[in-house]
């Protein structure tokens, strides 16, 4: 490839870089996505569903991963993974795209057009724009039976039931900046000189690949032999160095950044994992476990981007773990017991995290489908204190062994913590006296130690934070 050639592929990336970068604060400034129902946009699907005479209409928005669907009449959809999406093809086309049978079509012939309820034939998509043009999404028709071409007023109808749409984000936008005024700003709106992160800065790091995962081992307590490892994010940052997450995460959940930086986190392990098992077959016995934060956990289409990224790496779902913690699963029970049990249909391991720090530990046990219990550090840390906290410890381990669960021990950072532990029958464990958190080429260094056995952990009583 000749110099040219390069540097018009450079230019050609960057301005589509500039291009997405457009889209998405047009995206942030309409402030649709993980926002409740409106009815207005239920009356276009509606209308659009008469209209066309269509199985199922969906609307959607799309951010950095996903299509988070707004409104459907039919087939209930809550969002689809971006990649692969039609989506991806109206922007890609800049305009509408009209595919009246599937089968015949190169660009989706054998892709697998389905939703929950039928399998799709036909389809017409339009794109919704900002006032500036910037695609933020789109209005699409689904069709059962191959369709006879569209017509050119038929596809004016879309588009302008599309327009319709943009319309009312435009109107939204405009009362949420008036009635903003005043009011008390988001974190990523903040000018209080000091207060960091704010949105700009999140959305900055994740366009510029400014975040990475650091991994922790976890340890067969008897052998020391690495069984999986917790995927940690942290921000790389250019001027303040490692960021750790206590320091902005906060701000994420706030801004409606950790929707976005958490499908980062959970497509990043998942593509590790891939080059982890390329490096050695034998890496395919290893889990990793990636947290997941409230927001995530409670959307109901959890498990369909699970499965569609471990299509995407080839990973297989034994491979992948899913943390959450208690508070996670309180807000709304009936969602949480869905969503677990789609993702335990799936077959991914399911972790309980930081254990008994809950109010209601015991139900949430009994009634959830988890794999592991991992024991908070708290109780860890507290374990060498005296008869109680022993008790505690041990109480947990042994309800844990009736369910049927295994446990993980986490924060372990002294050799009497070990000790105790490995004498009450905890199996496995984290902390600092075995590993760090660390990058991933330095990790694969430790797996390739022989039976990823880690060697003795060092004679000091305890090691430092």
């Amino acid at each position: 490839m000749s110099q040219i050639e390069t540097h018009e592929q450079f230019k050609i990336a960057a301005l589509e870089r500039q291009q997405e970068s457009a889209r998405r604060s047009a995206l942030a400034s309409a402030a649709i996505l993980d926002t409740a129902p409106e009815p207005t946009f239920d009356a276009i699907t509606r209308l659009a569903a008469e209209y066309f005479r269509a199985d199922t209409v969906l609307l959607g928005f799309a951010d950095e991963s996903r299509v988070w669907i707004k409104s459907y009449w039919g087939e209930a959809v809550r969002e689809l993974p971006r990649s692969g999406s039609i989506f991806e093809r109206v922007l890609a086309e800049g305009g509408p795209v009209v595919v009246s049978n599937i089968a015949n079509d190169p660009e989706f012939a054998g892709n697998r057009m389905r939703l929950r309820r039928l399998e799709v034939a036909s389809f017409a998509s339009v794109p919704v724009r900002s006032p500036a043009g910037e695609i933020l999404g789109n209005l699409t028709i689904f069709g059962i039976e191959p369709r006879r071409k569209m017509v050119v007023d038929e596809l004016r109808m879309l588009e302008s039931l599309a327009e319709m749409v943009a319309n009312q984000l435009e109107l939204r936008r405009l009362r949420q900046a008036i009635g903003s005024q005043g009011s008390r700003p988001c974190s990523g709106d903040r000018k209080v000189s000091g207060i960091w992160p704010r949105l700009p800065d999140l959305r900055r790091a994740l366009d510029q690949r400014q975040f990475v995962l650091y991994y922790q081992p976890e340890v067969e307590l008897a052998t020391r032999k690495i069984i999986g490892l917790e995927a940690l994010i942290r921000w790389v940052h250019p001027d303040r160095g490692v960021v750790p997450p206590i320091d902005f995460i906060p701000a994420a959940e706030e801004c409606g950044m950790i929707l976005p930086i958490g499908d980062w986190g959970l497509a990043e392990a998942c593509n590790q994992i891939q080059k982890w098992c390329d490096e050695d077959l034998r890496h395919r016995s290893l889990r990793v476990c990636v947290n997941l934060s409230a927001r995530q956990f409670a959307r109901e289409g959890l498990a369909d981007h699970v499965e569609a990224l471990l299509r995407q790496f080839g990973v297989s779902s034994r491979q992948l773990g899913l943390e959450m913690t208690e508070s996670s699963l309180i807000t709304d029970a009936h969602t949480a017991m869905e969503v677990l049990g789609s993702l335990r249909r799936l077959g991914v391991s399911l972790l309980m995290d930081d254990f008994g720090t809950g109010y209601s530990s015991l139900h949430h046990l009994h009634s959830f489908p988890f794999d592991v219990l991992k024991i908070d550090r708290s109780f860890v840390a507290r374990i060498t204190d005296g008869e109680q906290p022993l008790q505690i410890v041990r109480t947990i381990i042994d309800l844990a062994r009736v369910l049927g669960m295994n446990v993980v021990a986490e924060g372990i950072e002294t050799h009497e913590q070990f000790g105790l532990l490995q004498q009450l029958g905890c199996r496995y464990g984290q902390g600092f006296l075995f590993a760090r958190p660390m990058p991933a080429e330095d990790v694969s260094k430790l797996l390739r130690l022989p039976g990823r056995v880690l060697p003795n952990p060092p004679a000091a009583a305890n090691l430092p934070n």
